[in-house]
C-alpha cells in the first residue's frame, strides 16, 4: 500500500512542476519572450516584461501589477532549483521593474 503512495506523489509532483512552467510558458496574461527569466541582465528581464504586459490584451490587471506578478510567481515556483546567482539577478529585475514604470 505504501508502494502506491509513493507512485501517486511522484505523480503529482510531476505535474505540478509541469504545471507551473506551462504558466510561465504560456501565461494566458503576457506573452513572455523565451528565455526571459534566464538573463543574467536585470533590466534586461524588466524591459521585456513591461514590453510583454502593455501590449497584453488579455491581461486582468495593470501592467505593472501583471508584470510584477510574474517574476513573483517565477521566483517563488522555481523555488530551491533556482541557483542563488539568478536569484539575486531576479530581485535585482523586481526593483529595474519599479524603476521603468516610474514606481518609487
Amino acid at each position: 500500500m505504501s508502494k502506491s503512495r509513493k507512485k501517486s506523489n511522484a505523480r503529482t509532483r510531476s505535474k505540478t512542476r509541469l504545471w507551473s512552467a506551462r504558466v510561465t510558458e504560456r501565461s494566458n496574461a503576457l506573452d513572455l519572450q523565451p528565455k526571459v527569466f534566464q538573463s543574467t541582465n536585470p533590466r534586461r528581464i524588466a524591459l521585456s516584461l513591461r514590453r510583454s504586459a502593455q501590449v497584453s490584451k488579455r491581461r486582468k490587471d495593470t501592467p505593472y501589477q501583471s508584470a510584477m506578478s510574474m517574476l513573483n510567481f517565477y521566483i517563488n515556483r522555481a523555488g530551491r532549483s533556482l541557483p542563488q546567482k539568478q536569484k539575486r539577478v531576479l530581485e535585482r529585475a523586481k526593483d529595474e521593474l519599479r524603476d521603468v514604470f516610474g514606481r518609487a
